[in-house]
């Protein structure tokens, strides 16, 4: 598959992407780095990456989650989840409290300036979704998330 690309101080050049349109992972990872170059642009001011987003909507949707179950959640080992939770911690958006079943473990909710920084991110983030899905119907985003939600299974 050709593709031309035109620049007026280099000049026109014709690549050869050979195998690589064909590949799940090369189109996945393209659009994986178009997704989070907008998200990050989107979400700038909230100064939050796309797993920090993922973090605080899951601790915000299952009250007194702890980090082994997040980690779960998430599909990511522990020590990541604990690093994320430090930072977030660390600005005042997540509250570790003793969970009250298991003395051994912490239960995660939002502080107060956590819910205020969701309310304002998921209206950023509805905006972005709209944006990268554009030029897709509701039924096509609706089948591209059913068929990455079984690729990733």
């Amino acid at each position: 598959m050709n593709n031309v690309k035109s620049d007026s101080k280099l000049g026109t050049y014709t690549y050869d992407y050979d195998l690589l349109p064909a590949l799940i992972g090369y189109n996945l990872r393209r659009a994986q780095t178009a997704v989070f170059q907008d998200f990050s642009e989107s979400l700038k001011d909230c100064d939050i990456t796309p797993g920090q987003f993922g973090v605080l909507v899951l601790i915000a949707a299952n009250y007194g989650l702890n980090q082994t179950r997040l980690s779960n959640a998430l599909g990511i080992d522990r020590s990541t989840v604990v690093a994320v939770i430090d930072r977030l911690e660390g600005r005042g958006l997540v509250q570790r409290t003793p969970a009250p079943t298991d003395r051994r473990s912490y239960a995660l909710r939002l502080s107060d300036q956590g819910r205020a920084l969701l309310r304002r991110a998921r209206s950023l983030v509805e905006t972005h979704e709209k944006r990268i899905a554009q030029d897709l119907t509701p039924v096509e985003q609706k089948q591209l998330n059913a068929l990455l939600s079984r690729l990733s299974r």
